[in-house]
């Protein structure tokens, strides 16, 4: 590019010129001309553009020109360059996509729509420029610089280097990246461009490109939506594949963090594009095929998907659900697709537009003549291209016509063309148009509307047309409103799309989805298929990652011991609480069991007849010694006593009934002390007979007195001095520190233990220890009492019962302190029991038996000869 010398220009002109070297670069167009200066002193440059400019595939002039560009084809022409001369302008090539023919008829019959509108734009002749994209980006941007430029050969850099058609707004492109690499351009000039079918989300970034609108939801909100219908279905295991393109990675990106978010795994993700070679698609086909994956998410292109599926077919392979987005999954085209049928995806509302069909059918021999476009659309659909015997001559009847372009069954994107030029039309009436206070509209066609004006006045439409509401949020995207797609095959084996639910991304999450009709799955089954890297853990175990897999993938652990998980699929165990323990599935906290000696238990009617059997033992013989109370071995063996240790060995047995059944207060406080001074008074009794020996016979010896300071008044002060101090240290300890109930949860973890906690060890072990201190001055004395004579020698059977005694609560100590829960009262139970029965038998049995089976022995004669006897020997 060569310029002429100038003075500094200003910025504005400076502006233009860098445009026009970029499309020297970009679009084959350069600056060359001669400088003149105006009579303000600006030097002019008069521009042209060397190459030949591309003309629209469809072109009419307005008051408001609206650009067009969509993917009618997908191949370019390309041609080896020899550099002496100028290049022919760009051309497509390839087969045609009448699909992408019906969206830019579409945009004509809106724009026709609008101009024959008596509300919108009265007045106002709207034009539009509908250009072919090829679906290649250096296409793309040569159309983007010709609709900024407009298509005059020659132009004045003193009009800022604007053609003569400079549109105000562009509707378009259908791909996401030629859509990126048009607003490069465009974006700097401020001119709109509102996107029909450009999904991407990278297009949300207002930073990056401000001028860009779509009517189209962005895959943002396809991305949480797919995430959101595989996790209601329970797929937590899935395999991805997506377009190597901007519309597949960003989409893709955007799956797989929602996917994250709902928690599924992704065991292999893999992109390819149409341009890659077929190896690279054969070793996406063999991933799939060799997946343990069921579920694959296809985030793919139209034409990229059948690229795969035809490589699919090619080798049978495990049946696979599909999920598809709004791209593919609602394209008719890849109906046939036999292993496809149950697919399920997201796709674009179906609409109405009245009047649509009509006018795409409307193609007289004229229109088709006049444009190459359509000539070239009514040949292949009629197959008359290239074939000498037939040649197409409008007679041909398009009615009966089966393709895309007559195809408005399912009419999706294509009403996202006619919302975007109703968008843009809406933003130029507020513009240039005013309602008067008779409610008729003027409108100022001569009025110079910029595209910035266009650009801000897009950011406020808000209309509703043909039941459909359209608005743009501020990233420019409309509200998230999608159709559940389900391919089901019909009872006339033809598999057609079946809207089986509705999406709709403004609700809240738990209403999104919402499934309205029975959904047939791959292999024509109306069961969910499932897609798991594990199965799921049954409530009472928890899911361990795998090392080195997914989270999804795990081995199902039970909970440890007191924990309990209530959840399939629970990631962690939760602890019971104290007083809980979980049930034998550890899939439910219980409250556990309470144990304690009862009554009812075998082990508690056991020690609870013994106990009763002694007490009434000792009452018997009560009763019988008082039967007998004048016999010679009653009197010998100082009753008083007797009866007072009968007494007490009653209480004692009895008390033993206060360790049995569920601890309370009360309970806990009596039993110990009833216990202690019972025992207490026992063993006070037998000291006292024991004593009353050693000082009889110490009495038989000459000039002894002894027997004066131990007489009857002298022994009931001693068993009452003995018993009052075992009070005293009772009461104490009822006052300082008294046992109380409580549940003992650490000797077993699977049960409570009632028992009674004995408050103060030290009053406890001193309640024992003055019993064990009366129990060892009873056996010394006893010990040495046993030799004196005496005919029934009451002294020996006092030594053995103390030795019993002793012996018993000796073991009782360890056996205590290692017992655990309810053991612990029955061996306190066993020890009162075991030593009072030792004590009854060895003391009052012998006695008895002489009473009741040996009266003749029952004597005072027989007690003095014995004893006489004795003195003898």
């Amino acid at each position: 590019m060569r310029l002429s010398p100038a003075p500094a220009l200003d910025p504005s002109l400076a502006g233009s010129l860098v445009l026009l070297h970029l499309a020297v670069v970009t679009g084959g167009l350069a600056l060359l001309s001669s400088a003149s200066v105006s009579a303000s002193g600006l030097e002019s440059v008069r521009c042209r553009l060397q190459g030949t400019p591309r003309p629209p595939a469809f072109s009419q002039d307005g008051d408001f020109v609206i650009g067009g560009v969509f993917s009618i084809h997908y191949y370019m022409h390309t041609v080896d360059h020899s550099y002496t001369s100028l290049p022919e302008p760009l051309q497509c090539t390839g087969s045609m996509d009448s699909r992408e023919l019906r969206f830019s008829r579409a945009m004509i019959f809106a724009v026709e729509e609008i101009n024959n509108s008596s509300y919108l734009l009265p007045g106002i002749m709207l034009g539009y420029q509908v250009h072919d994209s090829c679906n290649l980006v250096p296409m793309a941007v040569k159309v983007a610089f010709q609709l900024a430029n407009g298509l005059d050969p020659m132009f004045d850099t003193g009009e800022q280097c604007s053609g003569s058609a400079t549109v105000t707004a562009i509707v378009g492109e259908s791909a996401s990246t030629p859509t990126i690499s048009m607003l490069r351009i465009i974006g700097p000039f401020g001119i709109p461009q509102v996107s029909h079918s450009s999904t991407c989300a990278c297009l949300s970034d207002k930073k990056q490109y401000p001028t860009f609108f779509r009517t189209i939801p962005s895959d943002q909100f396809q991305a949480a939506a797919l995430a959101h219908l595989i996790r209601h279905f329970g797929w937590t295991w899935i395999g991805a594949v997506r377009s190597d393109s901007d519309y597949g990675n960003n989409g893709m990106a955007a799956f797989l963090q929602a996917a994250q978010e709902e928690g599924i795994c992704v065991e292999y993700s893999e992109a390819f594009s149409l341009t890659n070679p077929l190896s690279r698609v054969q070793r996406v086909a063999d991933v799939i095929r060799s997946s343990t994956a069921r579920v694959v998410v296809a985030f793919v292109s139209s034409w990229d998907m059948r690229i795969l599926l035809r490589e699919m077919e090619r080798l049978p392979s495990p049946p696979r659900q599909w999920i598809g987005s709004e791209s593919w999954v609602t394209e008719p085209e890849m109906l046939h697709f036999g292993l496809c049928a149950g697919t399920i995806g997201i796709g674009i509302q179906r609409s109405v537009i009245p009047g649509l069909r009509d006018f795409l059918l409307d193609l007289s021999p004229q229109k088709v003549s006049n444009s190459p476009l359509l000539t070239e659309f009514w040949e292949a659909a009629f197959g008359c291209v290239g074939v000498e015997e037939k040649v197409c001559d409008g007679s041909e009847d398009i009615q009966q016509l089966k393709t895309p372009y007559t195809d408005t069954s399912q009419l999706r994107v294509t009403n996202m063309v006619y919302k975007a030029v109703y968008a843009i039309a809406h933003a130029i009436h507020s513009i240039v148009c005013e309602e008067r206070e008779n409610s008729t509209v003027n409108c100022d066609k001569n009025l110079n509307v910029k595209p910035t004006q266009v650009l801000e006045r897009l950011r406020r439409v808000n209309f509703s047309r043909n039941g459909y509401q359209v608005s743009f949020d501020a990233n420019g995207d409309p509200v998230a409103t999608y159709e559940l797609v389900n391919w089901q095959i019909q009872e006339s084996g033809k598999m057609e799309f079946v809207t089986v639910g509705r999406y709709d991304g403004s609700l809240p999450l738990d209403q999104r989805l919402d499934i309205e009709r029975e959904i047939t799955w791959v292999k024509n089954s109306t069961q969910v298929p499932v897609s798991v890297c594990s199965e799921s853990c049954p409530p009472g175990t928890r899911k361990a990652i795998q090392k080195g897999k997914p989270v999804c993938c795990y081995d199902c652990i039970q909970c440890a011991e007191g924990e309990i998980s209530d959840n399939t699929d629970s990631s962690d165990c939760l602890i019971c609480p104290e007083e809980y323990w979980p049930n034998a599935e550890r899939d439910r906290c219980i409250l556990k069991p309470v144990e304690f000696l009862s009554f009812h238990e075998v082990l508690g009617i056991i020690l609870t007849a013994c106990s009763v059997g002694g007490a009434l033992l000792a009452i018997a013989t009560a009763a019988v010694f008082y039967r007998h109370r004048n016999s010679a071995i009653v009197r010998a063996n100082n009753s008083e006593l007797s009866f007072l240790l009968l007494f007490s060995l009653a209480l004692c047995f009895l008390c033993s009934l206060t360790f049995i059944g569920r601890p309370s207060e009360w309970s806990c406080m009596l039993r110990h002390t009833a216990f202690g001074i019972t025992f207490v008074l026992c063993i006070s009794c037998v000291l006292g007979k024991t004593i009353v020996v050693l000082m009889a016979f110490r009495a038989t010896l000459p000039a002894s007195n002894v027997m004066k300071w131990f007489g009857p008044q002298q022994q009931r002060l001693t068993v009452v001095s003995f018993t009052f101090v075992q009070a005293l240290i009772c009461t104490l300890w009822l006052v300082l520190s008294p046992p109380f109930p409580i549940k003992n949860l650490t000797t077993y973890k699977e049960k409570i233990i009632l028992e009674c906690d004995v408050g103060s060890a030290i009053g406890f072990w001193a309640v024992l220890g003055y019993i064990g201190l009366l129990s060892l001055l009873c056996f010394v004395l006893a010990f040495l009492a046993r030799k004196l004579p005496d005919n029934f020698n009451e002294a020996k059977f006092i030594t053995f019962s103390m030795l019993i005694f002793c012996a018993v609560w000796i073991t009782f100590i360890p056996a205590y302190v290692s017992s655990p829960g309810k053991l612990t009262v029955a061996v306190e139970i066993f020890a009162i029991i075991t030593s009072s029965f030792g004590l009854f038998f060895l003391l009052f049995v012998p006695k008895c038996f002489i009473i009741l089976f040996r009266p003749e022995k029952n004597t005072k004669k027989h007690l003095m000869e014995k004893t006489s006897n004795d003195k003898r020997y």
